[in-house]
């Protein structure tokens, strides 16, 4: 079956870091540009940040900029997502998904998740004292 599994959620402290990480199961995840995403209950969801499949294109949601970094080792089928400096507001289920476009690259409208081919369930991140 062809998947992404996130991984890393927890809770933390406002001001902590957690780093999630993405997988891929049953296909190389580094053909494709992977999304993270975010859903707080009660609220849209979000795109956090995305990069693309040769890592020189990334971008990232004003509101995690700075703070956040998307980074990807090809050679382990991993796609990470550094978070430090966290807010009660960056609480939510964190999903993270693969798409396959051309050209290459990681668009800040490609934070709207609407090209993506493949979608994990999803970690949870709780940010609170």
């Amino acid at each position: 079956q062809l998947q992404v599994v996130e991984s890393g959620g927890g809770l933390v402290q406002p001001g902590g870091s957690l780093r999630l990480s993405c997988a891929a199961s049953g296909f190389t995840l580094d053909h494709y540009a992977v999304g993270w995403f975010r859903q707080a209950p009660g609220k849209e969801r979000e795109g956090v940040s995305c990069i693309s499949t040769s890592k020189t294109s990334t971008n990232y949601a004003d509101s995690v900029k700075v703070r956040f970094t998307i980074s990807r080792d090809n050679a382990k089928n991993i796609v990470y997502l550094q978070m430090n400096s966290l807010k009660p507001e960056d609480t939510g289920l964190y999903f993270c998904a693969a798409g396959l476009w051309a050209p290459d690259s990681c668009l800040i409208r490609n934070l709207e998740g609407n090209e993506y081919d493949y979608w994990g369930k999803g970690t949870q991140v709780t940010v609170s004292s």
